[in-house]
Formats: structure tokens, sequence, C-alpha cells
């Protein structure tokens, strides 16, 4: 049966009380006595992050190989709804308003999910996996199932990051060795080859046309220069036996006055507030930045396109800088990815499970590494992946990704069949060099009703410091502003989760 695709992308989530209204649903599937072992199965809905993954013309999130592949082997009929990804969670709160709920959402905020449980509009899923997850339970790593456990009950199935940290800093070599440069290592060095960068000519065309550094919004790809300074500022870290909030700490207006001297003397790309990753790979793949924060997975991406643009282009990795104090690192990434929730009141929440049970267990090797000898092949023992197959077929993510763990040796084969683009390599030094959060519990209460604002706060006031609109003493007031605003009370409710911690006895 062909599931209802064009209902769910003409409805907008907003008018769902107008649907409700007229008798419809978002998401309507046949009711199915679940004892009756010969009536068809039902259909599951899925809301879904779309990943911004492109689709092979004719195909889309309903209607492609890989959801085939799932429905074939599982017997289900799934229907997929993909919010945009620049208002998902407002699209969430609206589905969660309307009452037409489906049976799965998955979300990536754990304080989206912490509101949704105290509002017990979620369901509480041991049984429904001790009946239908075993691979669900086999493979998720205990450790995340501590994620999401509400007074000893599991209210969502967490998807594991399958890397532990994402950036690293490259440069272009060829940049270095024109100016006389030696690959720089602290963090004075750094500053030089940034200058130089801006001022110096590097590409040699005799126009003043590059910058040393380029920024994403939020500060985004800034992570190794807070790091050089011995914070990170959306992770909570250890002093003195207690955890404090990364963005308030003495280190963290360090890093700032750093940035705002870039800033200040011309040589950050000033637009970084605006920039979404799209603007950074056009400016590094144009050959205007020489130097940045790379996510892993870049050299075969917008590194590998800098070359096609200017095959004199050479890259390598660097080490992070080295700070005042001898600190260097980056950010690690969150133990989980996203949550798989279940609405209360799904019509088919056992469905949903065993839809993931898939992802996680049969299905897994499949949608992680597409098609065999289509996407790739067993050649001589060693794996070997058609890039372009591969790169055509990426959007089986969006399924895969739901019920991810972490798995380094498939990884590394995967990762090594793709072609030379060092990708386990720059794993391995980023693993080597993560500032661990030292929070991993629950988001708490004071979470839910105040991490947005404060995360607001945060980008405002720190922008306008590197922007110059701002003294940097505006650091100081903005911390007084973070505690009043619901920080405090946050940086209470972690120190108790820490201090059960240490006492073993959990949340």
């Amino acid at each position: 049966m062909r599931k209802p695709a064009a209902l769910l992308k003409s409805v907008s989530l907003f008018g769902a009380a107008a649907v409700l209204g007229c008798g419809c649903s978002l998401f309507s599937a046949p009711s199915v006595s679940h004892s009756d072992a010969s009536a068809p199965l039902p259909d599951v809905s899925i809301v879904i992050n779309g990943l911004d993954m492109p689709y092979p013309e004719g195909m889309d999130e309903n209607d492609n190989p890989y959801l085939d592949y799932i429905e074939s082997h599982t017997g289900l009929d799934v229907d997929v709804l993909l919010p945009p990804l620049d208002v998902y969670e407002d699209k969430l709160n609206a589905i969660m308003a309307s009452g037409v709920l489906p049976d799965l959402i998955n979300v990536s905020n754990g304080v989206w999910v912490d509101n949704y449980v105290r509002q017990g509009a979620l369901l509480p899923l041991d049984d429904l996996l001790e009946s239908y997850g075993r691979n669900l339970l086999e493979n998720i790593p205990e450790a995340l199932w501590d994620q999401v456990r509400y007074e000893g009950e599991i209210y969502a199935i967490p998807s594991e990051y399958e890397v532990k940290g994402m950036e690293l800093m490259y440069v272009r070599k060829d940049w270095l060795d024109r100016l006389g440069l030696a690959p720089p290592t602290t963090l004075d060095e750094y500053a030089e080859v940034i200058r130089a960068f801006a001022e110096d000519d590097p590409d040699g065309n005799g126009i003043d046309d590059t910058y040393g550094l380029i920024l994403t919004e939020e500060l985004g790809r800034s992570s190794p220069f807070f790091g050089a300074f011995g914070t990170q500022p959306d992770q909570w870290l250890e002093r003195d036996g207690q955890l404090v909030y990364g963005g308030i700490v003495p280190e963290t207006k360090e890093a700032l006055a750093f940035l705002a001297r870039l800033y200040a003397e011309g040589w950050l790309e000033p637009m970084f507030p605006l920039n979404q990753t799209a603007n950074l790979a056009e400016q590094v793949e144009a050959g205007k930045i020489g130097l940045y924060s790379a996510a892993w997975y870049d050299t075969r991406g917008i590194i590998r396109n800098s070359k096609a643009h200017n095959p004199a282009a050479e890259w390598i990795a660097l080490e992070y800088p080295v700070g005042p104090h001898g600190d260097s690192g980056v950010y690690a990434t969150k133990p989980v990815r996203s949550y798989n929730v279940i609405p209360a009141g799904s019509d088919h929440p056992e469905a949903a499970v065993q839809f993931l049970d898939f992802t996680a267990g049969e299905g897994y090797e499949t949608l992680k590494l597409g098609f065999e000898n289509e996407v790739w092949r067993m050649e001589n023992g060693r794996m070997k992946t058609d890039f372009k197959e591969h790169n055509k077929h990426q959007y089986r993510g969006i399924y895969q990704a739901l019920t991810d763990y972490y798995n380094p040796e498939l990884n590394e084969q995967r990762f090594d069949s793709l072609g030379e683009f060092h990708l386990t390599e720059n794993l391995r030094i980023i693993e080597r060099n993560i500032v661990p959060d030292a929070f991993v519990g629950l988001a708490t209460p004071s979470m839910s009703r105040y991490m947005r604002e404060l995360k607001e706060l945060q980008t405002s006031v720190f922008d306008r410091i590197v922007l110059g609109l701002e003294p940097l003493d505006a650091f100081d007031e903005f911390v007084a502003d973070w505690h009043a605003a619901g920080g405090a009370e946050t940086t209470r409710e972690v120190n108790e989760w820490y201090r059960a911690q240490k006492r073993g006895t959990g949340r």
C-alpha cells in the first residue's frame, strides 16, 4: 500500500486544529486489532530529521529503495514526515499540541524530551522494548539507556554519536610555504599565521581578498580556540569539586578577547554571525580562507572541493593551538545524538519499536554502508566504496541515524573505503584531544525552563563582544545576568546530580 505522502506534505502542522475539526488526520491509519494475527500490519507514522539530505531524481523520503528495504523486511508501511530543519522543534511542538499524534518522533534536544516526559505526554517504553526491541537493548550501550530513564523507566530510545568529537584544525600548507611560515602550534603562532593569511597576500594574486580565519553563526568552528584557554562554552567543567558552566568561567572571557582582537585587526572573516556551513564552504572552496576548524569529514567535502577548484591547494591537519597556560582541546559530542520518543496516544507504539529495532539490528549494516555490490563491495578482504554511488545514496542516513551506536571497527573500515581522505586519522586526532563534558545526566527541570533563553543570551553577548559592539567587560555583566535568568538554579541541579553520581546513588 502506498503511503499518504501527499496528505502529509500538504497539511500545515500549525493548522492541525483545523485538520482535527474536519475529522481528518495528519497520520491517518486503519484501526487494527492486535489480537487478530491475520489483520494487515498497521501504517507507522514517524516524524524525523531530514538531515538536509538530497534525494536522487524521482525519489523522496517516502519513496526510495532504502525505505522499501525496511518495509519489505519488517512488513510495516512507514509514513515519513520531515519538518523543515530551521523550525523543527516548533513543528514538533505544534504536533504535540494538535492531538493528532504520530507513532514516533525523533528529536535531538534532551530538554524537549524532559519537558514532555514531565507533562506525561510520552509513553514509558520498558515493556515495549522487552517485547519488540531485542536488538535495541543489545546494541545500544547501557550508559545511553541511563540517559533516558526517568524515575527508573525508559522514555526514549537513544541514538549514539558515531564519533566522539567533531572539529580539528586544517591549514593550507601551500600558503604557509609561500610565506615562509611553519605549521603553528602555540596560540601566538596561530595568531601570526592568521595575520599573515589576511595581510600578506598568501595566494599571490596581488589582491587583498583573503582572511586568516572563518567562523560560523553562534561562534561555530571556534572550539579549538576556547580549548586553548582551557574551556568549552557549551559544556560543564569540573572546578574544585563542583561543576560550572563553561560559558561563564573567566577563561571564556580570555578566549573572547582573543577572537575580538582577530576581528578588530581585520583578520577574521567579518560575516561570521550570519555564516552557515554553506557560507564557510563557499569561502574555503573559493580560496579566500587558508586556516579553519574543520569538521572531521571536511577532507572529503569542503577541502576536497577546494582542491578541485585549485589543484595547488595543499591542506594538512594541525595540532590544536596551545594556550598561555598549556591548555588545548576541542569539545566532545554529546553521548546521545538524538532521542526517539512515542507520544502517549500513539496508535501503534509496538510497530514503532519494531521499526527502530530493525534499523539497529538486521538492517543496521545495509543502512550504514548502503547496498552491497551497489555502493560497496569486498575486494581481497578490503571494503571498496563507489564514491559516486555513496554520495547518491546518502539519504539513507535519515533512517540509519535514528538508532546509531559507536562501532569503531566498522567505521574505520567504511571510512577507509571512501578513499585517501584521512577520516580515521582525523578522528583519532580529535579523540586524543577531547575536553569531556562533565555533565552527562538527564536534562534537569530548570534546563527545560531556562536553557533556550540562556543560550540566546550567550550568543548575543558573545557575538557583540567579538564584533566590538560591547566592551570585553560586558562578559562580567553577562555572567551575572546568566545566573539571575535561571543559570544559578540550573547549576544547583547539575551539582545535585554530580554529588549523587559521586555517591553512587545515580539520579
